[in-house]
């Protein structure tokens, strides 16, 4: 079973919501999954979603391919493609992003480059989400309890 982050506890078990996982998946292999499409898919669809690997270049080209499947078959439209950053900040233990350093002083948190590098790229990748603008942040604060940076 996958391991969830337990800001994400109130959802997760139905999977009504989109997991930082998926949305991380999503980002990796450059499609867009609108939440009104994710909960047109099927439990097991879902769950594929959170267990199939997206590491490796033929994993990410076969998630992609099976997410594009999938949304066509849900939907009848084809998925929304994106550009994929070859150097995604999440990967980057060397550098904190502006906009993440900002959310974090709002909550009085000083993110050393130091406490960076010890998360996982999937909680760098989480707060970099949860700290972006027009973003509900009420699991901001959660996640930065969660990863023990308060």
């Amino acid at each position: 079973m996958t391991n969830f982050f337990k800001f994400e506890a109130d959802f997760v078990d139905s999977l009504r919501c989109i997991p930082m996982l998926v949305r991380c998946k999503l980002d990796t292999c450059g499609i867009k999954l609108k939440l009104s499409d994710w909960n047109k898919m099927t439990q097991k669809e879902r769950e594929a979603l959170v267990e199939l690997p997206c590491t490796t270049p033929n994993e990410v080209q076969a998630y992609r391919d099976y997410l594009q499947n999938l949304i066509l078959q849900r939907t009848g439209t084809a998925a929304t493609e994106l550009s994929i950053d070859p150097h995604p900040a999440w990967k980057d233990t060397c550098t904190i992003p502006d906009n993440l350093q900002e959310k974090a002083k709002e909550f009085n948190i000083n993110l050393t480059l130091q406490k960076w590098s010890a998360l996982t790229e999937l909680q760098r990748f989480a707060l970099i989400k949860l700290s972006r603008s027009g973003h509900e942040n009420e699991n901001f604060p959660k996640a930065i309890a969660e990863f023990n940076l308060v």
